[in-house]
């Protein structure tokens, strides 16, 4: 299975919806939290080319944020992407 990378942030409601999302799925990830890091947010935007959380990675693959995450699980590709 890929690594799963989170950059999140503790209040917002998009971050929360993606890791219950990769929970239900039984997807271990690793959490980034950028609150109150401006450096750790810093290297999320330069990675991502976004500033805005979360920003999830599968392996080398950047996801997105939480939109994108659903569509792929809507359109039966999550899962593949995962390894699983």
């Amino acid at each position: 299975m890929a690594e799963v990378v989170v950059y999140s942030s503790d209040w917002c409601p998009y971050c929360i919806r993606a890791k219950q999302l990769l929970n239900g799925k039984g997807v271990a990830f690793r959490e980034v939290r950028v609150d109150g890091k401006p450096d750790v947010r810093a290297e999320m935007t330069r990675k991502a080319g976004r500033t805005s959380v979360p920003q999830i990675w599968i392996g080398a693959t950047h996801v997105g944020g939480c939109d994108d995450l659903f569509a792929l699980e809507r359109a039966g590709k999550l899962d593949v992407l995962l390894g699983q």
